[in-house]
């Protein structure tokens, strides 16, 4: 049988990761890997689920399983955290998955359980493990014009165009906000006649939410969310804990169906949890675990929300600097979207020739299609970050 098997294409990203370690040189930037790093390069346990690990250890009596979806509370608290009161309870069904991936995952699955007709639309770009995934599930797709590499903003005519083609039962895969990989976003207005368009063909969103709070805030993030589940007749929500809790390893995400129709939830919630059962039966629970403590515990939840923001102010902070400092070196304005782009990703719009250029003459480390992780940045390296730039011609 085994020889039946054929070797799968390597990781990118992965390999990315390996040509970096390998690199002598100690000037070297590695801008590749989506992990948020402060300014000494360490990716830190957060402050609060240091404490409710310690609370967690010293409490906890059983590793028994706790349920198909989880515990209940952890469901409860991450649709507080998504969707804010802004939708009935009673109109959303939610599992914990593996992961922010788990959870998208699991949202393909029923879809195509759902609808196995359905044509998924992604922007393009997307997050490469979406299309990744698709493929292996064998469920069509079909892009959407998103990113315009010539102002390093949205294409939203573009965009619009595309969408429009969906047929009624199609998915539109949206990024709640901080793009993966781009950094452009939909404006509140842009999104609202998103949500029009989407509603007049026919199609079911799914928003893939995975950086609330790396953006404008907490709420301020989650809000074009709040506004599709609110205004379409379903939504699917795959989100994740892993860099907003900073617990990447622990596999933390959260699948919701959010029905206008309440009648739907019991046979909704029971389809998400047969999926658990065929995927990985019950999920993990220690990261889950540590969220619900964080927010449901008034101290702990304001640590982390300090905490959170200053990542998050961090980010933007560098984002100016490194705008600033390549429109003194190229006497133009030409990067000043890196200013206006949010969360961890930018894509400052060059081919794999200059990205490899970047890598070979500066030791800089960033994905082919010129995506690169500003939280890989301190205010040491952004200078020579600039200066590389301009220098291979970008």
């Amino acid at each position: 049988m085994f020889e039946q098997l054929k070797e799968q294409p390597a990781d990118k990203i992965l390999a990315l990761m390996q040509a970096y370690k390998e690199d002598p040189r100690e000037d070297k930037i590695d801008l590749g890997v989506g992990v948020y790093k402060d300014a000494h390069g360490n990716t830190p346990i957060m402050r609060a689920i240091k404490a409710a690990e310690k609370q967690l250890w010293e409490t906890e009596e059983t590793k028994a399983y706790t349920g198909l979806a989880g515990d209940p509370v952890f469901g409860e608290r991450m649709r507080d955290l998504v969707l804010g009161g802004t939708v009935d309870e009673a109109t959303v069904s939610a599992v914990a998955t593996p992961g922010g991936t788990g959870a998208v995952r699991q949202g393909f699955d029923m879809i195509r359980m759902a609808n196995p007709d359905a044509t998924i639309h992604v922007s393009d770009p997307t997050w490469p493990n979406h299309l990744s995934i698709l493929k292996h599930m064998g469920l069509p797709v079909k892009p959407y014009r998103y990113f315009d590499s010539e102002t390093g903003g949205v294409d939203f005519a573009g965009m619009i165009t595309d969408i429009v083609q969906a047929r009624p039962g199609d998915v539109i895969l949206l990024h709640g906000c901080c793009h993966n990989p781009t950094g452009a976003n939909l404006s509140v207005i842009e999104w609202k006649h998103v949500i029009e368009k989407i509603n007049e063909v026919g199609a079911i969103p799914m928003i893939d939410l995975a950086y609330q709070g790396f953006g404008d805030g907490l709420d301020a993030d989650a809000e074009p969310t709040r506004m599709v589940a609110q205004s379409c007749p379903e939504t699917i929500i795959a989100a994740s804990c892993s860099k907003n809790f900073g617990i990447y390893r622990e596999r933390t995400g959260i699948l919701m169906a959010v029905s206008q129709d309440p009648g739907k939830k019991k046979v909704t919630q029971g389809t998400l949890a047969y999926l658990n059962r065929q995927n990985f039966s019950f999920p993990p629970d220690h990261g889950a675990r540590l969220v619900q403590m964080v927010l449901s515990d008034d101290d702990l939840r304001e640590d982390w929300q300090s905490e959170l923001e200053s990542v998050r102010t961090g980010m933007l902070e560098l984002r100016h600097q490194l705008a600033d400092e390549l429109r003194e070196r190229s006497g133009s304005d030409r990067f000043g979207f890196l200013a206006q782009h949010r969360g961890m990703f930018s894509r400052i719009g060059c081919g794999p020739d200059k990205v490899e250029a970047l890598r070979e003459k500066h030791g800089i480390y960033m994905v082919g299609d010129s995506r690169m992780n500003i939280a890989g940045l301190n205010r040491t390296t952004v200078p020579k970050l600039a200066e590389a730039i301009v220098d291979v011609g970008i």
